[in-house]
Parts: C-alpha cells; sequence; structure tokens
C-alpha cells in the first residue's frame, strides 16, 4: 500500500516543512526527500533509525548525516502529515520544536 506525505499548510499559506526543506544544501535535500519517499513506501512499518515516536499522534522522521534533521510529522487515515522541521544540534530534543508540532496537529484534526 502506497501512503501520501503532504506538507502541513498554515493559516497564512507558507508551507514550514517545505521552506525548510528549500533552505537546505542540496545533499541534504536529496536525503529529506529519500527518507519522506520512505516513508510513503513502508508507512507505519518504517522504524528506527528512520522515525520515533515521540508522544500520542506525534512522530519524527529522523535524517542523519552531517546535518542532522528531524521532521515531525503525523497520520490521519492514509496521509502523513509533515508538520514541522528543524536542524538538530542537542542531544535532546527541544520542547519548543515538539510545542509547535503539537499546535500544528490541532490545527489538522
Amino acid at each position: 500500500m502506497k501512503y501520501k506525505a503532504e506538507f502541513f499548510q498554515t493559516a497564512r499559506g507558507d508551507y514550514p516543512v517545505g521552506d525548510f526543506i528549500e533552505e537546505q544544501e542540496l545533499a541534504v535535500q536529496t536525503k529529506i526527500t529519500h527518507h519522506i519517499k520512505l516513508l510513503t513506501e513502508y508507512g507505519p512499518y518504517l522504524k528506527p533509525p528512520f522515525t520515533k515516536k515521540l508522544a500520542n499522534k506525534l512522530y519524527e522522521l529522523r535524517v542523519s548525516g552531517k546535518v542532522a534533521v528531524r521532521i515531525f510529522y503525523t497520520q490521519l487515515n492514509n496521509t502523513y502529515y509533515l508538520l514541522h522541521a528543524f536542524k538538530k544540534k542537542t542531544q535532546k530534543t527541544p520542547r519548543k520544536e515538539i510545542v509547535i508540532a503539537l499546535d500544528r496537529i490541532k490545527q489538522i484534526v
């Protein structure tokens, strides 16, 4: 089964994750695109080190390499909504990043 991935759209019409990806170097963009493709192919069967559950209905797509990127997402029906992305610079995921994603989930559901 093939799953869909959609970028979360803000009330102003922006796509924060899409904009984040465009700002990255080409090599990082390619890695991110590959990980999103894995998510759409394998869906809930995609396991660590590619994904991790953070909270109820909140998961992270983990892109590692020279630049570590995290993309928070949620699933509704057979669609994955890519909510928020950031460069991971510390061991622990900053709480403010999680709060942004949780707020965006409320706007979808």
